[in-house]
């Protein structure tokens, strides 16, 4: 009996949802994320965003009758969502507050890739010539980046946002060695864990909520836990399991330039010079660094 076409039809329109969803879903995160922060405190909307989405997330995998994850994989998924979610993102929550603007936050994250290949080097990954000159090429970025006029007004903004890109990269490598649960339900355990974290986090620095958030602000933490959190991370899993790593991860290349758009058209916000540069060269870096791994065969 032969196969049928429409499999692959709906295949490819799945790809196609899952790339736009990471592009152009996690690229308005940033300017979402400056929006919220307006009337929420960062590690409290943060908090509230992963634990919300994570257990809307962890109740949909038990309806769908998913097996409770083992308490070794409950506690490997919970250090990747403390690295992740709040280090990573938490960390960019708090810059954002801090004055950083959205598309320079989405710029320095963009140095993912950069850490991912360092950290790399510590787990055994071997790098090759043209993915160190992507290091640093990207390490020239971020010293572009830091000398715009942006993050030199915020330098503990500054610290913070690269901080932030380099726990995420940590956790990114560290996740592929350790047992977590499967499919969506490690991404659930993990929004569990990071928002929890966050939440204690704005508890124990103090953080109130001085009056009620505006309709902006919770306008900004739906859109942050429907289509920042569960859709997009939900795409993000499914482009791992389904396409090449450097595929996957090419959101570093697109998302600040989404995020620089955004910012400036609905936020105001001004690019210099030195960003502008910083920008072509950290895209550029990354690019370098995908080279090698999209020449390689498709994942397993």
């Amino acid at each position: 009996m032969t196969t049928l076409p429409m499999p692959r039809a709906r295949v490819s329109l799945t790809l196609i949802a899952a790339f736009f969803a990471l592009y152009f879903i996690w690229g308005s995160t940033y300017l979402v994320i400056r929006i919220g922060v307006e009337s929420w405190p960062p590690m409290l909307m943060a908090g509230c965003r992963f634990i919300i989405a994570g257990a809307i997330l962890f109740a949909w995998m038990l309806w769908r009758g998913a097996p409770l994850p083992s308490l070794k994989q409950c506690l490997s998924a919970g250090a990747i969502g403390i690295l992740l979610l709040s280090c990573g993102n938490g960390g960019v929550t708090v810059a954002e507050h801090w004055g950083v603007a959205s598309g320079v936050a989405a710029l320095a994250v963009a140095t993912v890739p950069l850490f991912t290949l360092v950290f790399g080097r510590f787990f055994g990954n071997r790098t090759n010539a043209l993915e160190w000159a992507g290091i640093a090429l990207g390490l020239f970025g971020i010293v572009l980046l830091n000398l715009g006029s942006n993050l030199q007004g915020s330098p503990a903004g500054a610290a913070l946002i690269i901080f932030a890109a380099a726990t995420w990269a940590f956790g990114s490598v560290w996740s592929r060695r350790l047992d977590l649960p499967a499919g969506a339900m490690a991404s659930a355990v993990e929004m569990l864990v990071g928002g929890g974290v966050l939440l204690l986090g704005s508890l124990l620095s103090g953080e109130r909520l001085e009056q009620m958030p505006t309709a902006a602000g919770w306008g900004a933490l739906a859109y942050l836990v429907v289509f920042g959190s569960i859709i997009a991370f939900s795409a993000y899993m499914y482009l791992l399991a389904n396409v090449r790593p450097a595929a996957a991860t090419s959101y570093a290349y697109v998302n600040p330039a989404v995020a620089v758009m955004l910012g400036v058209v609905f936020a105001g916000e001004h690019i210099g010079l030195a960003e502008s540069l910083a920008m072509a060269v950290i895209i550029s870096a990354v690019v370098l660094i995908g080279l090698p791994q999209w020449r390689r065969g498709p994942a397993n």
